[in-house]
């Protein structure tokens, strides 16, 4: 049976659609999806300044699309994992009753990072910064699974 992840941010424009990409290169065989919390971006691809960080670093981002996280993606994954605090409680309030599917800080898989959470490049700027802490936060998670 496949593990399904899904990576969860604001707009599913930088962080999520990184993660996604990310894991879906260290990981193959696992079924992996993003989202966002919000509804702006919907049907829009990744940030061009985050596609164009991620591809120097060989993740492809071109062909996601972003969607809005649904109260059933709890029943279609077996794991979710929020990049922020803010988006795992946004999260945490859909969960619909006796749904018992974990919920995780990304940055949890990579406690040595000494942060909690992956800033959000569209406002910070440092796209660098968010791969570098999303390619930490991959590994942990791909060696706990």
């Amino acid at each position: 049976m496949t593990t399904r992840i899904l990576f969860v941010c604001l707009g599913n424009i930088c962080r999520s659609p990184a993660a996604e990409g990310v894991f879906r290169n260290l990981a193959p065989g696992f079924e992996i999806d993003s989202a966002g919390t919000g509804g702006w971006h919907i049907g829009e691809p990744p940030y061009a300044a985050m596609q164009q960080a991620a591809r120097a670093r060989g993740h492809d981002l071109s062909g996601q699309r972003a969607r809005q996280f649904h109260p059933s993606d709890f029943d279609a994954f077996d794991l979710i994992v929020a990049m922020d605090e803010a988006n795992l409680n946004t999260i945490e309030s859909m969960r619909p009753p006796g749904n018992d599917t974990p919920v995780r800080l990304f940055m949890d898989y990579a406690p040595e990072a000494g942060i909690d959470h992956v800033p959000d490049p569209y406002f910070t700027g440092d796209f660098d910064q968010a791969l570098d802490l999303i390619e930490q936060a991959a590994r942990g998670l791909r060696a706990k699974l």
